[in-house]
């Protein structure tokens, strides 16, 4: 009877890791036919380039981040997935972007408006708050793996805002710039970065009281 337990506890943790590890795979292949519009070859696409190591990362095979290069040139047939922005306001007026990928923008856009709505805010013109934000490229990097100098010379060398130490490792923040090649100039063999898709960052970070629907400060 233990054994029949131990298999069913094994299976069910199986089938949770199976399901994170799809949905992730799924976000990654958006994210890499998205960004091979803009060219197949990662030595000339920033953006691929870190979407294909982001896909090395989560253990995606070869074959999958081929076929998904492929349908961002056009090369292989699929579901055409846009790249699609929304803006709108949270509770207390928070100015929200929403950044989705999808393939069917109707459905995607009645389903945003439910969210804004349930949520006590609602979704806005283009334009209306995407110029509170900037777009900034992230870095992140294992402190064991490198000194604070030699990162920090690093981040200097890239143009980075910003390095923050987040427990484990640090974090840069550098401009986007598409004619350097941030992964081979801030990845060497000492140690492994992580690039994430370039987020949106407020020029005015605030933070908030969920049950005031405040800003607590500036």
């Amino acid at each position: 009877m233990s054994g029949h337990s131990k298999w069913a506890t094994i299976k069910h943790k199986k089938a949770a890791t199976d399901a994170k590890r799809g949905k992730a795979f799924t976000r990654i292949i958006k994210e890499i036919s998205i960004a091979a519009r803009s060219g197949g070859d990662p030595d000339g696409n920033p953006r691929l380039r870190s979407a294909i190591i982001a896909a090395k990362a989560a253990s995606m095979p070869s074959d999958n981040i081929k076929k998904a290069i492929m349908r961002g040139t056009g090369e292989l047939e699929g579901g055409q997935i846009e790249e699609v922005m929304f803006e709108g306001y949270g509770p207390g007026g928070a100015a929200v972007l929403v950044n989705v990928a999808t393939d069917n923008r109707n459905r995607t856009v009645s389903e945003l408006r439910h969210a804004f709505s349930k949520n006590g805010g609602n979704m806005g013109a283009e334009g209306c708050v995407a110029w509170m934000f900037e777009r900034k490229s992230q870095i992140f990097v294992p402190s064991a793996k490198i000194t604070e100098d030699q990162l920090m010379d690093i981040v200097l060398d890239a143009g980075a805002d910003d390095l923050r130490n987040e427990g484990g490792g640090g974090r840069s923040s550098p401009r986007p710039k598409p004619t350097m090649p941030s992964s081979k100039r801030s990845n060497p063999p000492a140690f492994a970065a992580r690039m994430p898709p370039l987020p949106w960052f407020p020029r005015t970070p605030s933070c908030w009281r969920a049950s005031k629907r405040r800003p607590c400060c500036g």
